[in-house]
């Protein structure tokens, strides 16, 4: 084998469990004991989205353990997974098809009503019991119109006399949950509280109204909704600052290792080419994995305490960083992101260099990349 061979044969050993998400159960507590005693409110655990990534039901678990009265979810699958993983607290969803309706009902799980063809579906089903009218207060996605808010409410109180239906909850969505300011937020709890009124004229009594979001919660004042939706902060995205704990750290191992010279490129296209003599790691994750393509030249990864950055093409399933003269070797330890507090990049990093937000970032994350629980990480 010439020496040309020889440099450029990588570095290779068997390793087992290249990459996994860890996911820190004590953090989720942590989360929302946060909440609970910064606000009045219950706390609704949002775990749609298969808890943002990080696995519905152990995070659904360890939220209820840690306090939470209500979860929810996006997709009727969703609750009936929190179901037949043994979640017996209140489960409200709010995207369902008639087929799924009959599902629902039989495991108690309350559903969203916007319209009164919607309410009439749900009706029909004699096995549902909850519901929660949603009023559109300017996010303008689901949600009652406000010039239908009587229609509907009057409907509902009909059927409730009926028997047919039972109107658990009143609620709306933040469409600038984020803001310090909560001007906007303000305009639509004054919204909700009109409608609020309406509905208790109409002869409705709901147990819970909820507004807010994870941000929401902290920023609006409202103590006269029940319950606050808590999504984003279960997992530590801490859009206001008040302490909370990322979730999850995502972890893989150098799969192999090499040394390139000036100018020789790397990955597809060649777009990144080398300055100097360098060594370079390979990561097994890509893009299907979750690796934001478009974060490229701005990412980082640790290993060995040391910032290195990912060079060329992210690919479908790896990606590379340069380690410069640092003697790495394959199974080495990398973090691809963490809670920070070790000097490695965050999900809130990646998120800013792809663009996005870290809720992205997390839900990305794919199948192929195995959900590890334990707890306290740190």
């Amino acid at each position: 084998m010439n020496l040309v061979e020889s440099r450029h044969r990588p570095a290779v050993r068997g390793i087992a469990g290249l990459s996994e998400a860890v996911v820190d159960l004590a953090a989720v507590r942590d989360n929302v004991q946060t909440f609970r005693r910064l606000v009045p409110q219950d706390i609704l655990a949002v775990v749609k989205a298969d808890a943002f990534g990080h696995g519905a039901v152990p995070v659904a678990r360890a939220a209820v353990e840690a306090g939470a009265t209500w979860l929810g979810v996006a997709h009727a699958d969703e609750a009936l997974q929190l179901r037949a993983g043994g979640l017996t607290v209140p489960i409200l969803t709010w995207l369902y098809d008639a087929t799924e309706l009959l599902l629902l009902g039989d495991l108690e799980v309350d559903v969203s009503v916007s319209t009164v063809a919607e309410l009439q579906r749900v009706v029909s089903i004699p096995s549902v019991h909850f519901v929660h009218l949603k009023l559109d207060t300017g996010l303008h996605r689901a949600g009652s119109a406000p010039d239908q808010w009587i229609e509907l409410t009057r409907a509902a109180a009909h059927y409730e006399t009926l028997g047919a239906v039972t109107v658990r909850g009143i609620w709306s969505h933040l469409s600038h949950g984020d803001s310090p300011d909560a001007a906007q937020s303000r305009r639509q709890l004054q919204l909700l509280r009109t409608g609020v009124s309406l509905a208790r004229r109409a002869g409705l009594r709901p147990d819970v109204v909820h507004l807010a979001n994870s941000a929401g919660a902290i920023t609006l004042d409202a103590p006269d909704c029940d319950l606050v939706r808590i999504g984003a902060g279960l997992y530590g995205i801490d859009e206001v600052g008040v302490g909370l704990r990322p979730a999850m750290r995502l972890t893989s191992k150098l799969a192999q290792v090499r040394r390139i010279r000036a100018g020789e490129g790397v990955s597809y296209g060649h777009d990144y080419v080398a300055d100097r003599d360098t060594t370079i790691g390979l990561v097994p994750l890509g893009y299907a994995d979750g690796t934001p393509r478009v974060a490229v030249r701005r990412a980082g990864v640790q290993c060995r305490g040391v910032r290195m950055p990912v060079i060329g093409r992210i690919a479908m399933d790896q990606f590379v960083v340069d380690a410069g003269d640092l003697a790495v070797e394959p199974g080495e330890p990398v973090t691809v992101f963490g809670d920070g507090s070790g000097g490695e990049p965050t999900a809130a990093d990646w998120a800013d260099w792809a663009g996005t937000i870290p809720h992205e970032i997390y839900c990305g994350i794919g199948s192929r990349v195995p959900r590890r629980y334990e707890e306290g990480i740190r």
